[in-house]
């Protein structure tokens, strides 16, 4: 009984510390000590993904302090070599968590607990989940600073907030952060589309700009289905980086046919951002134009009223006037105003037939020596793709139709030369025609990979090792007052697959930036007893090559 009451007692002291904390803390605060400048906001559409946060410029620098935008403890820490590079999370009281990417390096008592479980698991990319409090946050305090890791372009912070419960991403505007902002939405380019699914057709009709929030255009079209398709960025007062929009609405001869408003999202909504695009157009033309209507596949959290399909029927000798409201998280809003008339309806276009695929059924396609396998729903809607093979080469059809999950690629593996079949893998034929690495796993006699696009695929052959080289230091030298040691790794084709480095026989932490291909080890992490230090790091790439990197200093003992 007296265990039943202290675990009574427990939960109602933490739920009136939750409810006080929420009452007196729920004030954020920015986590950066200059005005916010965006180089990408909530929900803005990037290849494959829809944007989860606000992208924050550093001052174009590394090294910037990230304080935590609220008082928590921090849930859960992560390396990594792609996404969000070295990231923190922190849990908070009001049950959100706050997402800190890309950094450079985390505060102290952070990288300390960091670097600890680094060494106990000898690995840089790795992943932590501390004790609830075991790393106490308050708000305002540094816990990193700015960097450069993972896939980023450009020294910047990603933030996020999210829903604790389910890591839901939340609109981070909605926490009031002070962002200048009083420009309105720009309209480069307003599109009508017709035939949904893999048969997209367009029709331009040029805008003539009313006024600084009026765009207008009008003309006549084949009487049948439409849905707009538009060209669109947003911008805020202190940058000039093209980003994303809030929320849209599309409106014919006043009868809503559209509308969805970035407040939250899912991370299940990106399997279908390729649908709310002219996936074609940014496959060929790097130009990526947003189409405001509702596939049947889609399943998006963000829009509200699924009834909202965004068609708008257009019938022979009808006028119609289709009104789109374009908006910005500070209501700064844009507006289209487009004048339609129907004409006479406009025959299909038969497209020529290649093997279609059902994305109901399953499709193999076997010759010789090679296969591709489509699984059920590989595509959204029926597709006609051109499977061949031209000497080497295997193609699998052309990069304009986006996929809904990925399909198998063959290759027989070769009777012969060990050697030579042990450095080569499978190749993937690039938009500048280069072959670039796709994979080397070996399954039933068969190179085999995985793809969700389509394109062209030969074998190559990679013989030659990764190359590592010295930057900051040389053979024998002493280096008693440096703090880092500094490498160049590389490879010429296939790409660093695995590093380990040791110094006297132990083991240490080597940490690799892709982007510019550096090593680097801090000589804080360690002490040697003796002056003179054996450096040696091993290094693999994707087919197999091995270097063993060899060299010696000298470093006075602590």
């Amino acid at each position: 009984m007296r265990k039943n009451y202290n675990s009574f007692l427990n939960i109602f002291v933490l739920l009136f510390y939750s409810a006080s904390f929420t009452q007196t803390n729920n004030k954020w605060i920015s986590p950066v000590d200059f005005p916010i400048k965006l180089s990408g906001t909530f929900g803005e559409f990037r290849n494959n993904h829809f944007h989860a946060g606000l992208d924050i410029k550093t001052q174009g620098k590394e090294g910037v302090k990230i304080r935590s935008s609220n008082s928590g403890w921090v849930n859960r820490i992560r390396v990594s070599l792609n996404g969000y590079g070295k990231a923190l999370y922190v849990d908070h009281l009001d049950g959100t968590t706050s997402v800190y990417g890309h950094l450079k390096k985390f505060s102290p008592k952070i990288e300390s607990y960091l670097k600890k479980k680094q060494y106990e698991n000898e690995t840089y990319v790795i992943q932590l989940f501390p004790k609830v409090n075991e790393l106490k946050i308050e708000k305002g305090e540094v816990i990193g600073y700015s960097g450069n890791t993972g896939g980023s372009y450009g020294p910047h912070l990603h933030f996020e907030i999210r829903k604790e419960k389910g890591q839901v991403p939340i609109n981070p505007m909605k926490f009031s952060f002070l962002i200048k902002d009083s420009k309105r939405p720009q309209i480069q380019n307003f599109y009508l589309y017709t035939n949904l699914g893999s048969k997209l057709e367009k029709k331009e009709f040029k805008l003539v700009r009313k006024n600084d929030s009026i765009y207008t255009t009008s003309g006549i079209i084949s009487a049948g289905n439409f849905y707009v398709g538009l060209r669109l960025f947003d911008r805020q007062d202190l940058t000039y980086n093209k980003n994303g929009i809030y929320s849209v609405k599309v409106r014919s001869n006043g009868v809503e046919k559209f509308f969805y408003k970035m407040d939250r999202m899912t991370f299940d909504d990106s399997k279908y951002i390729n649908l709310l695009i002219d996936y074609k157009e940014l496959a060929s033309k790097r130009k990526r134009i947003q189409l405001f209507t509702l596939h049947p596949e889609q399943k998006l959290s963000f829009i509200k009223d699924n009834s909202l399909k965004g068609d708008i029927n257009i019938d022979k000798d009808k006028s119609y006037q289709i009104l789109i409201e374009i908006n910005d998280y500070n209501q700064n809003t844009s507006y289209i105003e487009a004048y339609i008339k129907g004409t006479v309806k406009k025959e299909d276009h038969i497209q020529t037939t290649y093997n279609l695929i059902d994305p109901v059924k399953e499709h193999l396609f076997e010759f010789e020596d090679q296969k591709v396998f489509f699984p059920k729903k590989s595509f959204f809607s029926n597709v006609n793709v051109k499977i061949e093979k031209k000497g080497d080469t295997l193609i699998v059809g052309e990069n304009i139709y986006p996929l809904r999950k990925s399909y198998e690629v063959y290759h027989k593996i070769p009777k012969g030369d060990s050697i030579g079949i042990s450095q080569s893998f499978l190749s993937f034929i690039n938009k500048n025609g280069d072959a670039t690495f796709f994979s080397s796993t070996i399954k039933d006699g068969y190179w085999y990979g995985k793809s969700n696009i389509l394109g062209k695929y030969v074998v190559s052959r990679d013989s030659v090792s990764p190359e590592i080289k010295k930057i900051n230091f040389k053979d024998q030298q002493w280096l008693s007052n440096y703090k880092y040691l500094k490498l160049n790794i590389s490879d010429d084709f296939s790409g660093i697959k695995k590093i380990r480095g040791e110094i006297n026989g132990r083991w240490i932490l080597l940490e690799y930036e892709p982007k510019n291909k550096s090593l680097i080890y801090d000589f804080s992490d360690q002490n040697f007893k003796k002056p003179l230090h054996k450096l040696e790091i091993l290094a693999e790439d994707q087919a197999g090559n091995k270097t063993v990197f060899k060299t010696e200093f000298y470093r006075k003992p602590k």
